[in-house]
C-alpha cells in the first residue's frame, strides 16, 4: 500500500510517502525548526506535493493518508487534520489517525521512552513507552508532575520533543535524561507516522478528530 503521512502537532511540519515497494520519501525538518514560528498553512501542501512527486505517485495511487492527531498545538492540528480530511474526501482515500506522541516516541532509542510536546501554559503533553508499549498517557501536566510520575514507575527514561528541550533543567534535575538539543529525535517524523499507521484501522475522513486533551486558550465572548 502506498501511504502519505504527515504531522503538524508542533511548529515543525513533517511529511513522508512510504511507497508499497518499501521506498521512503521524507521531508524531515531539523530540530532548530521547533523554535521558529509555525507556518503549516503555507508549507504543508507544497511539502506534500514535493514528496508525492519524488515518489512518482498521484493521489489515486494512495491506499491511505496517515495524519498525526496530537496532542499538540490547536492551530497546527486543525490545519493538519483538515488538510488530511480534504485530501481524503477529494480522492476517496481513507485516513489513518496516529498519536503524535507515539510517533515522537518512535524516534527515541531507549527502552524507556518519554516523548514530550510543549503544551504551553507551563505544561507538557506526555506519555511513557517501554519496549514499544505505552505505559501511561497521553496527558497534559506540569514538568514537575510528569517527572514525579516517571519516578514512580522506576527506571531511567530518555526524553525528547520540544517540551523536553524547553524543560530540560526540571527533567534532568529529576533524573530524566534528555536528548542533546541538536538531536533529530526532538522532531515528530512523517516516516514514523506512516509506519505506525500500518497497524491502524482506516477511518472515513470526517471521523478523524484531533486529540486536544484540554480546552483551547481562546474563549468565545
Amino acid at each position: 500500500m502506498n501511504l502519505l503521512g504527515f504531522d503538524t502537532s508542533t511548529a515543525a511540519a513533517a511529511v513522508c510517502v512510504l511507497r508499497q515497494d518499501g521506498e521512503e520519501f521524507e521531508l524531515a525538518p531539523g530540530p532548530e525548526r521547533l523554535a521558529e514560528p509555525p507556518a503549516h498553512a503555507r508549507e504543508l501542501m507544497p511539502a506534500v506535493a514535493e514528496v508525492m512527486q519524488r515518489a512518482d505517485l498521484g493521489y489515486a495511487d494512495l491506499g491511505a493518508i496517515a495524519v498525526g492527531v496530537g496532542p499538540g498545538t490547536f492551530t497546527g492540528l486543525r490545519i493538519g487534520i483538515s488538510t488530511a480530511r480534504a485530501l481524503g474526501r477529494a480522492n476517496d482515500v481513507p485516513l489513518r489517525p496516529v498519536s503524535s506522541l507515539a510517533a515522537l516516541a518512535e524516534g527515541i532509542e531507549a527502552p524507556l521512552r518519554l516523548p514530550l510536546i510543549d503544551a504551553k501554559r507551563g505544561e507538557l503533553f506526555a506519555a511513557l513507552y517501554q519496549d514499544g508499549r505505552r505505559r501511561w498517557g497521553p496527558l497534559a501536566a506540569s514538568p514537575e508532575e510528569v517527572a514525579e510520575r516517571v519516578a514512580e514507575g522506576g527506571g531511567t527514561a530518555l526524553a525528547a520533543g520540544d517540551g523536553a528541550v524547553r524543560f530540560r533543567g526540571v527533567l534532568e534535575a529529576a533524573g530524566i535524561r534528555v536528548e542533546p538539543e541538536e538531536s533529530g529525535a526532538h522532531v515528530v517524523r512523517g516516516l514514523h507516522v506512516c509506519r505506525l499507521a500500518a497497524a491502524v484501522a482506516p477511518s472515513p475522513p470526517d471521523a478523524v478528530l484531533p486529540e486536544y486533551l484540554r480546552l483551547p486558550d481562546a474563549k468565545p465572548r
